[in-house]
């Protein structure tokens, strides 16, 4: 998901429950059928986010690949995604939407067949990465266009819908995933996509509105490039965190992150059309509301990424019962988000999120104290489903307040972060996740060949230390009894770091609720906020 989540990132009335309540809806002719069509297209980036990991223990056999080149294949997507939304939200809001749609639809079909015949686990990443810019040309669109075309209550509904199919696909996609990989190989679930896709590029064609309340103004290409950097650099540098020298890589990589966010402060504040307003970033109902939905979306797609991995390797699970494990996350995230809007409008952004917060937490635990090798599904189920309501909970006032803050000239700058939300989230959660996992999993497998007393060559100890599925692999060398051993010890050593994993979701959590419950307004005073920001861009 794994994504699974992706999705369930929404925004809601730009002027708070009450003034909404009197604002009369306002949508555009075939609504059902407009709405459609970008739900449609949002499928299509969410589906192809959330096929990866339950294949990821096949391509690791298939590529004899280590953790970390696995990590780079599940994080390539949502890091193409995340590098480029904020430099395509802006193309869309000058050039057109739609244009932008329809290219990340059109651009998403090669990438797709890249990677299901990709030849090496390099080729595979780097498809993965083209994939996830044609995400990211065409996903923030349909927020964007959501929020240009709905008023009112309407708007509020239809991102609710739009969230709840989402966050309903990215949980779905490991069980197609795992029904594919029982019968073909594994680069099939990259193809999963490619009817969707076809389907959605020619609703997008014939029933999207063209030009919806786009600007003139023109686009920050700079600050474009230099977003790309910064976000790619970051990403790579936390992937290779945990790799054995790779220190100076590593240290490169975050330097050049640095480097690459102090220019891009200096030239936001001196553009004259900023590709990301930092007078707008800087307002309470936005920047607050951004980092809690890094935590939440974050949360989710890290969860998920791990999950499935433990699912099959320490369980046994087959890619089909791997796949429906986490039905339970996808059921509560579609029951629970449209509740989500309603608690919105009577309680507020701030409530809502720090009560879906608590279900985050409270999934985490019991991944981390339940989640051991041999335990009935039922324990799986309820991490999952807590994971579910918390982000169906959350998802909505993570991003509620982020269009209301903008002009509508800007949405795609909204649409971007928004997106920023599940994709940075998501790309930094399971790369932080992924190196834990590493490092984890190496130091309990060097420490369990230690302890053996075995004789062991450098070339084996580097099979049996680099991934699970490596470890697995080289175990067949063997003989039967020594076969369960090795893999004994590597289901120990993947709990090991699978546990670490979980204890840095527990602190991330935390700490996002701790900013929500200090720094986001309550109900009245964010109800305030967002009408003082309406009447602003009436008045200018």
């Amino acid at each position: 998901m794994p994504d699974a989540g992706r999705a369930l990132s929404d925004t809601a009335h730009a002027a708070g429950a009450d003034l909404a309540a009197a604002e009369p809806s306002t949508a555009p002719l075939r609504a059902g059928l407009v709405l459609g069509s970008l739900i449609a297209v949002a499928a299509v980036a969410n589906l192809g986010l959330a096929v990866a990991n339950v294949a990821l223990p096949s391509i690791g056999q298939h590529f004899d690949a280590s953790q970390t080149a696995l990590n780079l294949v599940a994080v390539g997507y949502s890091l193409g995604l995340a590098a480029s939304v904020l430099y395509f939200g802006a193309v869309g809001d000058r050039y057109g939407r739609k244009l932008l749609l329809v290219l990340g639809m059109v651009l998403t079909i090669p990438a797709d067949c890249l990677a299901a015949w990709a030849p090496s686990i390099e080729v595979l990443f780097g498809a993965r990465v083209i994939g996830g810019l044609a995400a990211g040309m065409a996903y923030p669109t349909t927020l964007a266009l959501i929020t240009a075309l709905w008023s009112g209550p309407a708007r509020t509904r239809s991102i609710a819908l739009w969230a709840a199919v989402g966050g309903a696909i990215s949980a779905l996609g490991p069980l197609c995933s795992g029904v594919l990989l029982e019968h073909y190989w594994w680069g099939s679930v990259f193809l999963l996509t490619l009817p969707l896709a076809a389907i959605a590029l020619l609703m997008a064609v014939f029933l999207v509105p063209g030009h919806v309340n786009e600007t003139t103004d023109a686009v920050d290409h700079a600050g474009g490039v230099l977003s790309i950097v910064l976000v790619g650099a970051l990403i790579l540098g936390i992937n290779f965190a945990a790799v054995p020298n790779k220190g100076t890589l590593v240290l490169g990589l975050f330097l050049v992150s640095a480097a690459a966010l102090g220019a891009f402060v200096i030239r936001q504040r001196r553009a004259k059309n900023p590709l990301y307003d930092l007078k707008i970033a800087a307002r309470p109902t936005f920047w607050v509301a951004a980092v809690a939905g890094l935590v939440v979306f974050g949360s989710l797609m890290g969860s998920m990424y791990i999950g499935q991995q433990f699912l099959q390797n320490v369980l046994g699970y087959s890619t089909v019962d791997a796949g429906l494990a986490i039905l339970p996350a996808a059921a509560c995230m579609v029951v629970v988000a449209p509740r989500s809007a309603r608690l919105v409008e009577t309680h507020g952004a701030r409530f809502t999120l720090l009560f879906g917060y608590v279900f985050v937490l409270l999934g985490f635990l019991t991944m981390l104290l339940l989640w051991k090798e041999g335990i009935a599904y039922w324990k799986v189920a309820l991490g999952y489903a807590f994971v579910g309501i918390g982000v169906g909970l959350a998802g909505t006032p993570a991003s509620h307040s982020l269009t209301g803050s903008v002009p509508v000239t800007r949405v795609g700058m909204a649409s971007g972060t928004a997106d920023l939300q599940r994709d940075l989230g998501g790309a930094i959660m399971q790369s932080i996740f992924g190196a834990l996992l590493t490092a984890g999993y190496a130091s309990a497998a060097g420490a369990a060949l230690s302890a053996s007393g075995k004789n062991v060559s450098d070339s084996v100890q580097s099979e049996l230390t680099k991934s699970f599925a490596s470890a697995a692999d080289t175990s067949k060398r063997y003989p039967p009894n020594v076969q369960d051993q090795i893999v004994s010890a590597a289901k120990t050593s993947f709990l090991h770091g699978d546990h670490w994993a979980y204890v840095a979701g527990i602190v991330a959590v935390l700490l996002g609720a701790a900013l929500v419950w200090l720094r986001f307004p309550k109900r009245e005073a964010e109800q305030q906020l967002l009408a003082s920001y309406e009447s602003a861009e009436r008045a200018g």
